[in-house]
């Protein structure tokens, strides 16, 4: 075992805190409202918050990590996270009661590395920009993307597993996850093998070659998950897809509780945020034949991002299996209430804008919830609220804490 006496303790403490507050019976009924969601009887709106600038977050130094080991330092880490959360916005988060260990899965990916130019304005800050080079020009070049292949080690993932349950004897159960997922965004990694541009001219000089890329790294895909499921390894476990909770009771009833260990069993995300510079027959041309090879191996599919959709709903609703979509901020509220129907739950992404501008503006952030509150009720709609995608808060975490509180009053007012 790689850990000193003092990392092993520090998990263990982390362990207490977090089963202690994993156990409260609010998570329960957290879950009867995430269901209810889910199956299209929302009681209310549900809020998330995720995908934070946490180097902003650590003045006091609770995210600090005393593991070196790099996958204990993970968990850790991940810990750390979640009772920061918790103690700050914690929302409508849920917490599983027990120790989750990830198996030891290999994924080879498609055979191509990024080739890119970067440039960064903040050391500390993730978010860069990208200049990726073109590595897909050629019929030739296609045969670059190659068939996944994806790997499960039992034996490394048995000795992790009996490392956890000697480390956490008597403070909380463990078991392994379900395995992995697959992000089925394809646009977004042709847009790490190609950049926009090319993508762009090839949609109108050469559409019979984009639809041949598209063909290879479908297939390519599917070949993934034939092997996820032949090795019984989709992550059936996590009770979120995209950020957004999935408690439902066909596939995942409750914490730590699936089917099985498919991808039918479970849910799929997928995105094509390039097309949102594209009119929507490209999406019908482009994406959503290729989308629904992959979607039909899936139980449920979260799709979109930080894409508009509200101008080519009906043409997103055809995807196989379609159960959440996105409403980033870019679409039409309005637009998209009025279209999604009561079986697809609109994913609303309130503006992340609004916590980075140089001062926050709390009757903005009101204002803007309050309304599309409004939207879906006048629409009959279920929506959820998921407040991600956020850049900075200009270092100023309590930013966060009252957006949480002005969000939860909103909802709680919802009748």
């Amino acid at each position: 075992m790689n850990l000193t006496q003092k990392e092993i303790q520090t998990l263990r403490e982390l362990a207490k805190q977090y089963m202690e507050i994993a156990c409260l019976p609010v998570h329960k009924e957290k879950i009867k409202l995430w269901k209810a969601l889910n199956r299209g009887d929302m009681q209310r709106p549900m809020v998330v918050i995720d995908q934070i600038p946490w180097h902003e977050l650590n003045a006091g130094g609770e995210l600090t990590c005393v593991c070196r080991d790099p996958f204990w330092k993970s968990i850790e880490s991940q810990w750390r996270m979640d009772l920061y959360k918790w103690k700050h916005f914690a929302v409508d988060m849920v917490l599983d009661p027990f120790i989750m260990i990830p198996k030891v899965i290999s994924d080879m990916g498609y055979g191509i590395q990024i080739s890119e130019n970067i440039l960064k304005t903040d050391e500390n800050n993730s978010v860069v920009s990208h200049s990726y080079k073109n590595q897909i020009q050629t019929e030739e070049d296609i045969e670059k993307i190659k068939d996944m292949v994806i790997q499960y080690d039992e034996a490394a993932s048995m000795e992790r597993l009996n490392e956890a349950e000697f480390i956490f004897e008597g403070i909380a159960p463990v078991q392994l996850n379900g395995g992995m997922g697959l992000h089925l965004g394809l646009w977004d990694h042709l847009s790490f093998w190609m950049g926009l541009e090319a993508i762009f001219y090839d949609f109108v000089d050469r559409p019979e070659f984009i639809h041949k890329v598209l063909r290879r790294i479908t297939d390519a895909t599917i070949a993934g998950i034939k092997q996820i499921n032949d090795q019984n390894i989709h992550d059936n476990f996590a009770n979120t897809c995209h950020c957004s909770y999935i408690f439902t009771d066909e596939l995942h009833p409750d914490t730590g509780v699936c089917n099985n260990f498919k991808t039918s069993g479970g849910w799929g995300f997928s995105m094509a945020q390039l097309m949102t510079s594209t009119s929507p027959e490209c999406t019908k041309e482009f994406e959503v034949p290729y989308i629904n090879q992959l979607a039909e191996h899936y139980g449920m599919i979260y799709y979109g991002c930080c894409e508009r959709l509200d101008d080519r709903l009906d043409i997103v609703k055809q995807i196989k299996n379609v159960k959440k979509i996105s409403c980033s901020p870019w679409s039409n509220k309005r637009n998209f209430a009025e279209q999604i129907g009561s079986k697809i739950i609109m994913s609303n992404k309130p503006n992340p804008a609004f916590l980075g501008n140089s001062s926050f503006d709390e009757e903005i952030v009101r204002k803007d919830l309050l309304e599309t509150c409004r939207i879906a009720k006048e629409n009959h709609v279920n929506v959820e609220l998921i407040l991600k995608d956020i850049s900075t808060v200009k270092y100023d975490p309590k930013r966060l804490d009252r957006w949480a509180q002005i969000a939860m009053e909103v909802v709680s007012d919802f009748e």
